[in-house]
């Protein structure tokens, strides 16, 4: 059954009021006089979360090819739909970074040559120290790659997997297994790197060894909830009749096996900075929870991220009850978002920041309109049930 009916007219519409919605928080910003960096922050956390979905599901779909795991083959068009997202984030990402390097905006420090500058009153020893890392040859160098391979992995793997529902041939399948494994072992190894020049770098002083696996786990579980939430309104729709209590009771299991992950990585960056009390360490969290304002969103983010699963979906009969499913997935959807902002705001508009605005409200919506037109778009451009997959069988039989 095609898709195309789910992203009708009607669809598109309510998607590119999304997009609107996000144009007027724009407008309002600039009228309502709230200062440039804010609004830039604010773009680098909705394009960051939004893009780390979409490499999310590139991530989760090469795992299961790698694992020859059957019984995600029946759900597969829709992590391969979100995976669609991966390329349209980077290029937004990619620009924003450009607009920094050209001074457009000023959300990295390191970007200002003055700062580099011995006979400049800008000049920062600390930043002047990692030049090497921040040359511009080596970012642009490693940034374009990196994403160029998580690009040509992804449209290699959607491509090969739309022409085996045409031929059937298993050969298709064998070479996306190769395809795979280059790819995790290029994503385990740098896709840490994406995140400390994107995300860790907004601090340039600050550096932990744990914050690439703790903003991985992040995502990971985000990608994880984001595909829930996608396959129970396919299957409300009438779509994936082959997927069954099973399936949803493992994809519980996995947002509720990764909020821990996520917990346990938060646990021991917070834990052992904190054990150390060293001051050039410190100041990360000091910045979050004593000195700019930020502490409620930073324990609300922690305990609902860490709580909420643990208290609802302990159980076999929540993983396998719908609405759960749907009420902590939102929520969850809502209190990740709110780990990126946390982890951007203090490092780029620090005090100038007191409560939420229609501005980062306006803005998430408008990114999830984006989100939502591409995936859904995605979704209408092939089968929803994939047709000859060799694993599709076991997978439409699967029982826990």
């Amino acid at each position: 059954m095609s898709a195309n009916y789910i992203f009708s007219d009607k669809t598109k519409k309510i998607t590119f009021a999304m997009m609107g919605i996000g144009v007027l928080a724009i407008v309002y910003a600039l009228v309502r006089g709230i200062p440039a960096q804010r609004i830039w922050a604010n773009f680098l956390v909705d394009i960051f979360f939004f893009l780390s979905i979409g490499l999310g599901a590139t991530f989760y779909m090469a795992k299961k090819y790698a694992a020859e795991a059957s019984y995600a083959i029946v759900y597969k068009r829709v992590y391969e739909a979100i995976s669609g997202y991966l390329p349209v984030g980077a290029i937004l990402l990619i620009i924003f970074l450009a607009l920094g390097f050209f001074h457009v905006h000023h959300i990295y420090h390191w970007m200002d040559p003055e700062v580099y500058n011995p006979e400049s009153e800008h000049y920062d020893h600390i930043i002047a120290n990692k030049a090497p890392y921040f040359n511009s040859f080596f970012f642009w160098g490693r940034i374009l790659v990196l994403f160029g391979l998580f690009y040509l992995a992804q449209r290699t793997l959607r491509k090969r997997s739309l022409e085996e529902d045409l031929t059937g041939d298993i050969g298709l399948h064998k070479k996306n297994i190769t395809t795979s494994a280059w790819f995790l072992v290029i994503f385990g190894f740098f896709s840490p790197v994406i995140v400390w020049d994107v995300l860790m770098s907004v601090d340039t002083h600050w550096f932990s060894t744990m914050f690439g696996w703790y903003v991985i786990a992040g995502f990971w579980c985000t990608t994880m909830i984001t595909i829930m939430l996608f396959s129970l309104h396919l299957k409300d729709k009438g779509h994936l009749a082959e997927m069954n209590d099973s399936h949803f009771h493992d994809l519980g299991k996995w947002t509720f096996a990764l909020s821990f992950l996520w917990t346990y990585t938060f646990f021991c960056q917070f834990m052992l900075i904190w054990y150390a009390n060293i001051p050039e360490e410190v100041t990360y969290f000091q910045d979050r929870i004593s000195t700019m304002g930020y502490r409620p969103l930073f324990w609300a983010m922690f305990f609902i991220n860490f709580s909420l699963p643990m208290i609802i979906l302990m159980s076999r009969d929540a993983k396998r009850n719908a609405t759960f499913l749907k009420i902590v997935g939102g929520i969850l959807i809502f209190t990740h978002w709110l780990d990126v902002y946390v982890m951007v705001m203090p490092g780029t508009v620090g005090e100038n920041w007191r409560v939420f605005s229609p501005l980062e409200l306006g803005l998430f919506i408008g990114f999830a309109g984006l989100f939502l037109f591409v995936v859904l778009g995605q979704l209408a451009k092939a089968p929803i049930m994939v047709q000859k997959h060799p694993l599709l069988d076991e997978s439409k039989h699967h029982q826990i």
